[in-house]
């Protein structure tokens, strides 16, 4: 222990019988050690120091070991000869001497060392002072370091420990974060256990380390001889400060722990609001006995894991309830439809990158329709609560009467945006629905704020179908915006459509389009079977690990069900729709084609758009329009058109430019049959048309 940094020591003319006065004054004393000649001077200062009367010294350093123990005087010899070869100029030491009555005094030495012009050392020139208070100081400040330390270290524990279940959302989440390594570490415990009240039982729900079960402790009575039973029935901890007392206290818990080398035992009881929740236990291996401070620091630990364990046992009974809500709003089973493939999936969101699941407003439905159609219905209410959830499950129900009911597309979506509207909800939603008429194919689709459907053709090809949409469900009606265009397009034998909500599409970092383009690659590349491709597009949202829940439903139509006989369309053509009667033409085309009556498709068209026209033009209700095909002796495709007038089409003659009173004429050529029926308080005005029986051959 050198002091390079001190400056040389210097004695008086007449030391050391007149020493120092500044020394003296500092209690301290001087010595000066002739190495040559082996002679070491010293003051009368150094002499109470070192505890030796002037008398019993004689100037000789071998005169000190009495008074400096052997241990002692080896270490100082070390530090000694160190500077002398190292060629230092000074050094410094602090070293024990005994004192006649025998107990030990700490003291510190300084030493300069003084060399010839050769560099030789041949002098030493030194102080030495009692240094006990001085270390007695160093000691309590150590002292007083190390309990601050350790109340900091207990500080942290709480603040560590506090901090890391602020994360905690399970149940299970608020074990984890007590069981992980590093939070036994904190807690500075080996081992772990847990249990909850259940009525007058306590469950274990933590059992601590593999192989430290011990049998019949999984479910206890509150009043058994047990330290959490304690806990919970005195709502006071229980301390154990050694194997002993352990043994002593619970006998049976000890015979079922003794191989785990426990020697003390903190046992908590978590209090909510003065009422216990559950206890916990923290074994250790490596202590006994707990402090006062150790105590506190436990209490206030044990608050903190109540308050988050109680936290995570409401968010489950919540959840639970939303779950079981959100499961009987869904659909149950999906029926079967001939014609098509069926497969539906759910998967709700995810908590944070955690294993848990939250609660979410999508949905599903499929609905059953006359004549071989089918309707499709995806939605997301908007949320993620149970709320959400209830929203949801009113919605499915009304789209579904209201679909089952025979109102076209827009009709069912602006209904049930009405109905949303005047709901008791701030929320909205979105939705497409779908109804497909799995005999021609065709398809119409209205979409309010949803992601477009997908269609994966025969050849495995993907695209997206754009829909033109209308505002979500429930603001279309808040804006008085309830016109839904009506997409149509034709599903072939073999393709499969595709709806989904956004939780399948968005992803962090990309846009909605880059979304929709992955997904329809992973179509593309996807299982045929619309049940293994569902798995494959669930497991895909699942890896990704997405914070949203997922709807998804699949329709692929059948190659062996298409075309089929006894296919039927229908539609309401309304007089203030203008495009209402082209739409129609076009669905009328596609489902002749589609039913294998090609060849007479123009002449059905015309004669359709005739028997249509005259309603429009001389009613003043809709007219509802059936296409269908009849099966007999011949092959038919009839045409029925019903209005709520009972006056009959009567034939006119048409002048040279007369633009009107050819229509019945062209009825009359264009058809192998027609005729008029009343019907309740109107009439329907009919005609059929005979095709090739060979052409429902698929």
């Amino acid at each position: 222990m050198a002091d390079r940094g001190a400056s040389p020591l210097s004695l008086p003319d007449d030391w050391p019988d007149h020493p120092d006065p500044i020394l003296a004054l500092n209690r301290m004393g001087s010595f000066d050690w002739d190495l040559d000649a082996g002679v070491m001077q010293m003051d009368a200062q150094a002499h109470e120091i070192f505890d030796v009367r002037p008398d019993e010294y004689d100037d000789r350093p071998e005169t000190l070991e009495s008074r400096v123990p052997p241990g002692e005087a080896r270490r100082l010899d070390a530090v000694v000869s160190q500077a002398l070869k190292a060629g230092s100029e000074n050094y410094g030491a602090y070293f024990r001497v005994r004192c006649r009555d025998g107990s030990l005094r700490w003291t510190h030495t300084q030493g300069y060392i003084r060399r010839d012009e050769t560099g030789r050392p041949c002098r030493i020139i030194g102080i030495v002072r009692d240094a006990t208070q001085e270390l007695g100081d160093s000691e309590a400040r150590r002292a007083q370091a190390a309990q601050e330390d350790a109340r900091r270290r207990q500080t942290n524990v709480v603040q560590l420990t506090t901090a890391a279940l602020a994360h905690a959302r399970t149940v299970q989440d608020v074990i984890d974060v007590l069981k992980d390594t590093h939070g036994l570490t904190h807690l500075g415990a080996t081992s772990l256990v847990m249990g909850l009240v259940e009525a007058d039982r306590i469950r274990l729900i933590a059992e601590g380390p593999d192989g430290s079960f011990v049998p019949g402790t999984d479910v206890t009575r509150i009043d058994d001889p047990y330290p959490m039973s304690d806990a919970v029935r005195t709502l006071s901890p229980c301390f154990i400060d050694s194997p002993e007392e352990f043994a002593e206290r619970y006998p049976q818990l000890w015979r079922g722990i003794t191989g785990l080398r426990i020697t003390s035992a903190a046992y908590l009881p978590l209090i909510v609001q003065a009422r216990p929740i559950g206890a916990m236990g923290l074994l250790y291996s490596d202590r006994r006995g707990f402090s006062a401070e150790d105590r506190n620091v436990l209490v206030a630990l044990g608050s903190s894991i109540s308050q988050s364990l109680q936290r995570a046992m409401f968010y489950e009974q919540e959840m639970d309830l939303a779950q079981g809500l959100q499961q009987a709003m869904l659909p149950r089973t999906i029926p079967s439809v001939p014609g098509a493939d069926l497969a539906v999936r759910y998967r709700a969101a995810t908590l944070g990158g955690s294993v848990g699941r939250d609660i979410g407003g999508d949905w599903y439905d499929l609905i059953p329709l006359p004549g071989g159609r089918v309707g499709a219905v995806i939605g997301d209410v908007q949320g993620h609560d149970t709320h959400a959830a209830a929203v949801m499950g009113q919605l499915r129900i009304v789209l579904r009467a209201y679909a089952a009911e025979g109102h076209p597309p827009a009709t069912v979506m602006a209904r049930a945006s009405v109905f949303l509207h005047e709901l008791d909800t701030d929320r909205s939603a979105t939705c497409l629905y779908a109804e497909t008429d799995l005999s021609t194919g065709v398809l119409q689709a209205v979409r309010a704020g949803h992601i477009d459907p997908l269609v994966r053709r025969t050849d495995g090809s993907c695209h997206r179908v754009h829909v033109p949409g209308g505002l979500p469900l429930g603001l279309s009606a808040d804006f008085g915006r309830l016109d839904y265009p009506v997409g149509t397009m034709e599903l072939h034998p073999g393709d499969t459509l595709l709806l989904c909500t956004d939780g399948l599409v968005e992803q962090p970092g990309a846009d909605l389009d880059d979304g929709m383009e992955t997904l329809s690659a992973l179509i593309t590349a996807g299982p045929e079977d619309v049940h293994d491709l569902a798995d494959r597009l669930i497991d895909v949202a699942e890896e990704r690990g997405c914070d949203d829940d997922v709807a998804l439903l699949l329709l692929r139509r059948r190659v062996s069900d298409s075309p089929r006989p006894g296919g039927r369309l229908k539609r309401h053509v309304s007089p203030g729709d203008p495009e209402a009667l082209s739409e129609t033409r076009r669905l009328i085309r596609t489902a002749v084609a589609g039913w294998g009556a090609a060849d007479r498709a123009d002449e059905i068209e015309l004669v359709a758009d005739e028997m249509i026209t005259n309603v429009l033009m001389h009613t003043e209700g809709p007219a509802v329009v059936t296409l269908r095909v009849t099966t007999g002796s011949e092959r038919r495709v009839r045409v029925e058109v019903e209005d709520s007038s009972s006056a009959l089409p009567r034939r006119r003659e048409a002048g040279e430019s007369g633009v009107s009173g050819r229509g019945l004429l062209l009825v009359e050529m264009l058809t192998d049959l027609w005729g008029v029926e009343a019907r309740g308080g109107g009439k329907c005005v009919w005609s059929e048309f005979v095709v090739a029986k060979g052409s429902d051959t698929a």
